[in-house]
C-alpha cells in the first residue's frame, strides 16, 4: 500500500485520442486520468497528447512521440508514465525499454486504486481476482509468491512478479478466490431473501457523484466519505425512514467510471447483484460536473452490460454548487431528455426532501391495498395496522371494524394467520 510518508511518484500522463475526438473530450479524459493518478498517490508533472487514426503495433504512439516523451521524463525527473488507453503486454514492455521508466495503462491504474481502497476481506478478494486475471498474461514486476508488498503505484496487491512465475500457481489462486466469492454470493442471497418483503433501493452512479453522502444523510449513520475517486468499494445497506410510516432499504454500490475494466466488473458481480435485486435504481449524478451527461452515459453502459433494465429514478445531486440560471437550465434539460428526476443537495437544508418524497411515493405504490376486518376489542391488531401500514379508510360495523390500508406484503400473511382477523383484497399476498 502507499506509504503516506513517501515522496509521491512523479508521473506524466499520455493520451492518444482519435483524430475526430473534440478537444473538450480530450481535456475531460486527461482531467479524469489526473484525478485517478492523484487518488493512487502520484504527482502529475506533465501531459503528452498524440492524435492517432490507429495505434501503432509496437509502441501504441509513434516513435518520434516516444522519444519526445523520454526527453520530457528526463526534464521533469519523472519515473512513471500513465496511458489513458489499454496497452498490450508487448507495447508495455517495449515502451518501458525505450523510455527507461515504468509504464502503466488505465486499467492497471484503476486496479491499483482498488487495491489501495479495498478494506474488507470481500473487497480485497474481488480486487485481487481482477488483478490476477488482468496480469496473468502480462507477467511483469507484479508477483512474488502472490503476496502483498509495499511497492509503488502499480505494484500493490499480489506482489512483485518475476517472469519465471509459474502460471499454474496463479490459476490455482484464481480458482480459490472464485470459490470464496461464490460463498459470499450465496451468503448475500440468503440475506436478500430475508429482506424481500422490504422495498429495496440501490444507489448507482459515477464515482464521486455523492452516493455515500446521500445514504449517510438519509440514514443518519456514519459512512466513509471522501472527495476522491473510488473513496469506497464496499456496498453498504441502511434502513431509511421516508416519513409517514414508510421505510426502505438503501444500498450504496461501488462507483462506475468511463471504460471500467471488464475484469473488475466481473469480480464485483457478487456486490453488484444488490443492484439486480433492487426494486428501484436511483441514478445519482453530479450535476455540477460540466460533463455530467457523459458520466451518465458511462454508467448506463455498465448497467446495460449487467443486463439491468428496471425502474430508474434520476437524482441530480450537488445542485447547491449551481447558480439559479444553471439550475433552471438543468431542470429543463432533465425534463426534456430523462423523464422522472429530482434535484438533491446534501449541504442545503431540506435538500434531500425531494428524493425522500419520491422514494416514499414509490414505496407506497409497491404496497398492496387490502381490507382488514377485525373485532373492535382487538386493540393489538388495530394498533398494528396503524403502525405497520397507511390507513386509507376506517368504518365501524357493530362489533367489527373494517380498515382499508396500504400495508407491507410481509404483514398480510401474518394477519391472515390471526384468529378473528379477516384480510381481503385481490392485491394481498
Amino acid at each position: 500500500m502507499i506509504d503516506i510518508g513517501r515522496v509521491p511518484e512523479r508521473a506524466i500522463l499520455v493520451a492518444a485520442p482519435h483524430l475526430e475526438d473534440s478537444q473538450e473530450l480530450v481535456d475531460e479524459h486527461l482531467e479524469e486520468l489526473g484525478r485517478l493518478a492523484d487518488t493512487a498517490g502520484a504527482q502529475v508533472v506533465g501531459q503528452l497528447v498524440q492524435r492517432l487514426t490507429a495505434p501503432t503495433a509496437a509502441l501504441f504512439i509513434g516513435r518520434g512521440k516516444a522519444d519526445q516523451l523520454r526527453e520530457r521524463l528526463e526534464r521533469e525527473r519523472a519515473t512513471l508514465v500513465i496511458f489513458d488507453e489499454d496497452l498490450s503486454p508487448a507495447q508495455g514492455s517495449a515502451l518501458e525499454k525505450r523510455l527507461a521508466a515504468r509504464v502503466m495503462d488505465r486499467t492497471e491504474l484503476i486496479l491499483d486504486i482498488f487495491a489501495l481502497r479495498a478494506r474488507t476481506a470481500e473487497a480485497k478478494a474481488q480486487v485481487e481476482l481482477a488483478q490476477l486475471q488482468y496480469l496473468r498474461t502480462r507477467l511483469k514486476r507484479m508477483w512474488t509468491h502472490l503476496s502483498r508488498t509495499a511497492g509503488g503505484i502499480g505494484a500493490r496487491g499480489p506482489g512483485e512478479q518475476q517472469l519465471e512465475t509459474d502460471r499454474r500457481l496463479i490459476d490455482r489462486r484464481i480458482a480459490r478466490l472464485r470459490r470464496e466469492l461464490g460463498g459470499i454470493s450465496r451468503s448475500r442471497e440468503t440475506r436478500r431473501k430475508a429482506r424481500r418483503d422490504e422495498f429495496r433501493v440501490a444507489l448507482v452512479g459515477y464515482t464521486n457523484a455523492g452516493k455515500s453522502s446521500i445514504l449517510q444523510a438519509l440514514s443518519g449513520r456514519e459512512l466513509f466519505v471522501e472527495d476522491r475517486l473510488f473513496a469506497t468499494l464496499d456496498s453498504a445497506t441502511r434502513s431509511v425512514d421516508l416519513g409517514d410510516g414508510y421505510r426502505a432499504l438503501l444500498t450504496d454500490t461501488v462507483g462506475f467510471i468511463r471504460k471500467l475494466p471488464h475484469h473488475l466488473v466481473a469480480s464485483f458481480r457478487a456486490t453488484l447483484e444488490e443492484i439486480q435485486e433492487a426494486d428501484l435504481l436511483v441514478h445519482v449524478v453530479d450535476a455540477a460536473a460540466r460533463n455530467w451527461e457523459h458520466q451518465m452515459e458511462a454508467v448506463n453502459e455498465v448497467l446495460a452490460d449487467l443486463s439491468l433494465s428496471g425502474p430508474v429514478l434520476l437524482a441530480l445531486n450537488k445542485v447547491d454548487q449551481l447558480t439559479h440560471a444553471e439550475e433552471e437550465a438543468l431542470r429543463g434539460r432533465a425534463a426534456e431528455l430523462y423523464g422522472p428526476h429530482v434535484l438533491t443537495s446534501v449541504r442545503e437544508e431540506g435538500g434531500l426532501e425531494p428524493l425522500r418524497a419520491a422514494l416514499r411515493a414509490r414505496t407506497r405504490a409497491s404496497r398492496p391495498t387490502v381490507r382488514v376486518i377485525l373485532a373492535s376489542e382487538d386493540g393489538g391488531t388495530l394498533a398494528e395496522v396503524y403502525r405497520e401500514g397507511e390507513v386509507l379508510e376506517r368504518r365501524q360495523n357493530g362489533s367489527r371494524i373494517e380498515l382499508t390500508a396500504r400495508v407491507p406484503v410481509a404483514v398480510v400473511g401474518r394477519w391472515r394467520r390471526k384468529r378473528g382477523v379477516e384480510v381481503r383484497g385481490s392485491d394481498a399476498a
